[in-house]
This record gives C-alpha cells, sequence and structure tokens, in this order.
C-alpha cells in the first residue's frame, strides 16, 4: 500500500514538528518523528489494522503515543 500525504496533513505535521521544536528537546523531537514513521510504517503493512471510524469506514485512527493520533484513509481500488 502506497502512502501519500495530503498538502494539508504536511502542513499540519510540520507545525507540530516546530511547536515540538521550540518546547521539547531535540531528542525528544527525534523520539517522535520515529514514532511517526514507525506507525506510517505499520500503516503501509497492514491499512486495517486501526479502528475505522464509525461515520465513515475508509478513515482510521491510529495512535502513535497516548497524546497523539494519527488520522489516515484508505483507498483499496488505488492501493493507496
Amino acid at each position: 500500500m502506497k502512502i501519500i500525504w495530503t498538502y494539508t496533513a504536511k502542513g499540519t505535521f510540520a507545525q507540530i514538528l516546530e511547536y515540538l521544536l521550540e518546547n521539547w528537546t531535540t531528542k525528544e523531537v527525534d523520539k517522535f518523528t520515529e514514532e511517526v514513521r514507525n506507525i506510517i510504517s505499520q500503516i503501509e503493512g497492514n491499512p486495517y489494522m486501526f479502528e475505522a471510524s464509525s461515520k465513515n469506514k475508509s478513515v482510521r485512527k491510529g495512535f502513535v503515543n497516548s497524546l497523539v493520533s494519527l488520522f489516515y484513509r484508505v483507498q483499496p481500488q488505488k492501493k493507496k
């Protein structure tokens, strides 16, 4: 399954990283970034592993850590 970041997702992630760099240590930001990469890798290998939304079954919610969730959409017909 191919992972494609939307323009909005890229911008939001950049804003989050900017905030974290202002308020966290570099080591903590690196750890967070690695957690995000791990979740994305898991989603790439098994896109249906996280719970689907009750309103839209193509939208799912993955957990980066106890405070951060990653929302994503699965498009099986496009394999992305």
